[in-house]
């Protein structure tokens, strides 16, 4: 077990953002934010990424990707997934960790996927680096990011 001491230490940092999830309407959400946060943000649209031939025709000006940034304030959005529906009364936040480096980023998605449900092995990623997604043994969804 790491002592406070010990992780003060250590230069590495795993960084933790929410995920949150909009069904249908994350770029209606974001600019609401953004008005109220005096913050910005960056989308990717479903249409432009290279899964685009495999959605369906109405989701392909969907958001698929996007973080938010304002003062004192950060968090990842999309407007769903295939293993995430669109269901509002589901829930719709999801933790998403950035890994240092790759073998801390493989370390921690072992470690959170034991006793829990892998939804998406950590691969190598279309944007570079590796992702994963599982739900721990908690309950909770988990995206790891690595480089």
């Amino acid at each position: 077990m790491t002592t406070t001491a010990q992780a003060q230490t250590d230069t590495r940092v795993t960084q933790l953002a929410p995920y949150i999830f909009f069904y249908g309407r994350c770029e209606e959400a974001l600019k609401f934010y953004a008005e109220i946060f005096r913050g910005t943000f960056d989308l990717q649209r479903v249409g432009d990424g290279p899964m685009a031939e495999h959605a369906p025709a109405d989701f392909q000006d969907k958001v698929m990707h996007a973080r938010f940034t304002a003062p004192g304030l950060t968090f990842m959005a999309g407007d769903g997934r295939e293993s995430k529906p669109i269901d509002p009364d589901a829930g719709n936040i999801t933790l998403a960790l950035e890994a240092p480096d790759r073998a801390e980023g493989e370390r921690i998605f072992t470690a959170l996927s034991s006793g829990g449900d892998v939804k998406m092995p950590l691969a190598d990623a279309f944007w570079g680096g590796q992702f994963g997604m599982l739900v721990d043994r908690f309950g909770n969804e988990w995206m790891v990011t690595a480089p």
